[in-house]
């Protein structure tokens, strides 16, 4: 029999993955490759890197152990050609193959990459998705607005998750409301499971600190799991001792503790190592038993079959121009403050402090303060695209540009989000504890002092105002500025604009 190979990329971790079931294990070689190009196409946070090269070895090892050939490309292989085409070409001329079977890549770079491959590439469809392209463009079809929550109840009935018959449990299908309180007093747990480097990860801390050390983000301590059972036991530690407050506190933030009530699952979910529907329905039977109320359950099961189901459905909708829009037309750099530069913010300090150390942050930190602050700021949104697909340990395309491009930079034009999400620094100061001894006053609103927030959300309104004045869920917003003596608002744009113009100049602001 012909030979083919089977290419398993660094997000595709999974025993379950189209490309393996459809494959031979008899004939076939699996081809897995560490290469540069992956690590550097944007300049990836080290402990991404790490996470998902020691992953890949350990899933290799598995897969050898249930009597798969692998061909297995180790970063600093001397014949390694650093890519992934590359390394395919290599193997195909070492094992005599022509056809290679892969399961499609989360990113149109990759899926483009093996299309124009002097290869016979058969791509098959990734089946660890619950909603298939078809799925989602069938339910796109028609509709003038792609709202997540109408799609996230197709996707409850579908999986009858949280269902009583026909009906959502509570009879509610959304308990965000509940979903909403500011940072608790005290927090009852440590953060997520921490797992001890074992030797074979060390090995790749060490390579990945020679290769890729230059690179923004601590990559030491490294304390991610890196096999499928410690994702597990990730999995388990989240439900028992995190789920029961995680609904009340999702949106909260606080300085000395980085996670709260978070799962910190997406690593481990986006790279294969756990499958959506397995942590879905082990959060459930945790509201079924009792042990998490309705508000905590629901809302981490939208956050997965809702949310993460609907911007993967955007983002192959969409093509592959969507991370080029800008109907904005923001065009200034990103701040020297997102690569740890010195800023008297203390939100965004802390928030990319955090980003550096754990290669982490949850949802309102990216969207409500470094998300925000970019936005009010112009910056143009492919870097704040690049940036976010860099830092974080989490990101791939396919999640993350929806979630930046649409989301949180208002650059799609509303295909995402029905209005931008952009706020004073009273949002952060109620979520959060950042503004406690911050150089600004959040209550201040203009002169010596004054929160940027609180400037640069009015000058965002009135720069844009032609876009947005007729938008219903604003209408109120621009009612506010209108009320408001001439000569302050001719204050407020003044300050506003002097505060970008040090800012864009090196000034520490």
């Amino acid at each position: 029999m012909v030979t083919r190979l089977v290419l398993v990329l660094g997000d595709q971790l999974s025993t379950t993955l189209s490309a393996l079931t459809q494959a031979d294990r008899d004939t076939d070689v699996v081809v897995m490759a560490e290469v540069k190009a992956e690590g550097t196409y944007v300049r990836h946070h080290p402990k991404k890197i790490a996470l998902i090269l020691a992953a890949m070895r350990k899933f290799a090892a598995q897969l050898r152990a249930d009597g798969w050939q692998v061909a297995y490309s180790e970063l600093d292989d001397t014949d390694n050609t650093q890519s992934i085409v590359g390394e395919l070409l290599r193997r195909a001329d070492q094992y005599g193959a022509s056809q290679v079977l892969a399961t499609e890549p989360g990113e149109w770079r990759l899926i483009e990459a093996l299309r124009d491959a002097p290869l016979q590439v058969g791509v098959l469809q990734d089946d660890r998705f619950l909603a298939s392209h078809a799925t989602f463009e069938a339910w796109a079809e028609g509709r003038k607005q792609l709202r997540m929550e109408y799609f996230y109840r197709d996707m409850r009935r579908t999986t009858g998750l949280m269902m009583e018959g026909d009906k959502p449990a509570g009879d509610k299908w959304n308990f965000d409301h509940d979903n909403r309180k500011p940072a608790p007093k005290d927090v009852t747990i440590g953060g997520p499971l921490v797992f001890e480097p074992d030797a074979e990860v060390n090995a790749v801390l060490d390579l990945v600190e020679a290769e890729f050390g230059d690179h923004f983000g601590q990559l030491r301590p490294f304390s991610y799991g890196t096999t499928r059972a410690e994702a597990l036991r990730a999995l388990d530690h989240f439900v028992t001792h995190a789920l029961p407050r995680f609904g009340d506190f999702q949106d909260a933030m606080l300085s000395d503790h980085r996670f709260l009530y978070h799962a910190v699952l997406s690593p481990y979910l986006n790279i294969g190592l756990l499958g959506p529907l397995e942590i879905c329905q082990a959060v459930e039977q945790a509201w079924k038993d009792g042990h998490a109320p309705i508000n905590a359950a629901e809302g981490f099961i939208r956050q997965i079959i809702g949310w993460r189901e609907y911007v993967r459905g955007i983002y192959f909708l969409e093509g592959p121009d969507y991370t080029k829009r800008n109907v904005l037309e923001q065009t200034a750099d990103l701040p020297a403050l997102y690569w740890g530069s010195k800023t008297k913010m203390r939100c965004l300090s802390k928030a990319v402090k955090q980003t550096d150390v754990e290669a982490y942050a949850h949802h309102i930190q990216r969207l409500m303060v470094t998300g925000n602050f970019a936005l009010l700021a112009g910056v143009d949104p492919r870097h704040v695209h690049e940036w976010y697909l860099a830092v974080y340990v989490d990101a791939f395309e396919w999640v993350e540009a929806p979630n930046t491009v649409g989301m949180s930079q208002f650059a799609d034009g509303g295909i995402i989000a029905s209005k931008p999400y952009v706020s004073s620094g009273a949002y952060i100061n109620r979520m959060s504890d950042y503004c406690k001894g911050c150089h600004y006053k959040v209550a201040q609103k203009t002169g010596e002092g004054a929160c940027p927030f609180n400037l640069l959300y009015w000058h965002f309104l009135d720069t844009h105002r032609p876009r947005f004045s007729n938008n219903a869920r604003m209408g109120n917003m621009y009612r506010t500025w209108d009320r408001m003596d001439e000569d302050k608002r001719d204050v407020i744009l003044r300050e506003g604009q002097d505060f970008l113009d040090r800012m864009r100049a090196g000034e520490v602001v």
